[in-house]
């Protein structure tokens, strides 16, 4: 197989935005840095949505269906993160047309293939549109990262429908998916009014799609599959699908807040725990699709695995008993094991080209 080098600088952009928003997390939960940016603590989230997965969200689609006019999402999205970090304003309008070349690659996609799985990805995809676009306009990031989120829960759960159309769901499994999708974009609409009741249907929406998901996506069947990799996939979404639990339930309850450790507690299981647990996963597919290259398998992969999860648990326990210190020590472990995970792929991806 032929190594696709032409699209590792679209990676680059991606992991680089990746890395700021990490040390922008570590500026944000208390640990004393240099700053580098006076813009850098402040741009985590957009960072970490639009600089890092608004660039390989759009890329591996790109790469898939190989029109020239597609690239153009990734890389606005990948200079967006270098602009915001010197001129805020305009790195926004270069993050928004990013995500409207998403929803554009996303709407060719429903045109081939008009199923729910692709119109649920394309419903995600203009949740990002719309995100950002309010963003733009001013709005706080309090109340546009609902429909960040949208963007990402329903473009990872329309990913996980066509990798479970196996299973063949009933109409009455996918009229209750389309529930909770629904109900996912009316708790971001009614967020921008009341933010309490906006939170907690929010709340309750991903919350019943994460049951959905744990009864009706494979990966629980594969926990105890025969092939290594399989269940090491399987792992990973399972315990992602807990923490969507875990952050609607926290949404649920505790309703809507805009700041310290409560409003962590709720955007982090959601972001580090369901999303970035879909990374580990899917990273064994998504690197070998950009880059025409396998991945190799190791067992040394539910270390970060494992890590992860165990420093969420530790950073949100101390986000709801109010300990600043083990909160900050559970955030400091999130990003070792995403680190781990960078090294561990890269690694694999050389050791598999040679």
């Amino acid at each position: 197989m032929k190594f696709r080098v032409q699209y590792i600088p679209f990676l680059a952009l991606a992991i680089l935005g990746l890395m700021m928003a990490l040390w922008a997390g570590l500026l944000r939960i208390g640990w004393q840095l240099p700053p580098l940016n006076n813009n850098l603590a402040v741009a985590h989230g957009p960072l970490m949505i639009c600089g890092f997965l608004g660039v390989l969200i759009p890329l591996e689609r790109a790469v898939a269906i190989r029109r020239k006019w597609m690239f153009l999402a990734p890389l606005f999205s990948g200079l967006g993160w270098i602009l915001i970090l010197i001129y805020p304003f305009a790195g926004k309008v270069l993050m928004t047309l990013g995500s409207f070349g998403m929803l554009g690659i996303l709407l060719v996609m429903v045109r081939r293939e008009p199923h729910i799985h692709t119109i649920t990805m394309a419903v995600g995809s203009l949740a990002w549109v719309l995100g950002n676009v309010l963003w733009l306009s001013g709005q706080p990031l309090f109340r546009v990262v609902f429909w960040w989120m949208a963007f990402l829960v329903l473009t990872i759960g329309g990913e996980r429908l066509e990798l479970s159309r196996v299973l063949r769901p009933t109409r009455a499994q996918v009229r209750l998916f389309t529930v909770g999708v629904v109900a996912l974009l009316a708790g971001a609409i009614l967020a921008l009014f009341n933010l309490d009741w906006g939170a907690r249907l929010n709340g309750l929406a991903m919350l019943g799609l994460a049951l959905w998901f744990l009864r009706n996506d494979i990966a629980a069947r594969n926990i105890r599959h025969r092939s290594p990799l399989t269940r090491y996939l399987a792992y990973c979404l399972f315990g992602g699908f807990v923490w969507l639990g875990i952050g609607g339930a926290l949404q649920l309850v505790i309703g809507g807040v805009n700041v310290g450790a409560l409003y962590d507690a709720e955007l982090h299981s959601v972001f580090i725990g369901f999303v970035m647990s879909m990374i580990f996963g899917h990273a064994l597919i998504i690197f070998p699709a950009i880059l025409n290259t396998p991945v190799q398998y190791r067992p040394e992969f539910y270390g970060h695995l494992v890590l992860l999860n165990l420093s969420l648990l530790i950073r949100v326990v101390g986000d709801l008993t109010n300990q600043f210190q083990i909160r900050r020590w559970g955030g400091m472990l999130n990003e070792v094991a995403i680190l781990l995970f960078l090294a561990a792929t890269i690694y694999s991806v050389i050791k598999s080209k040679k």
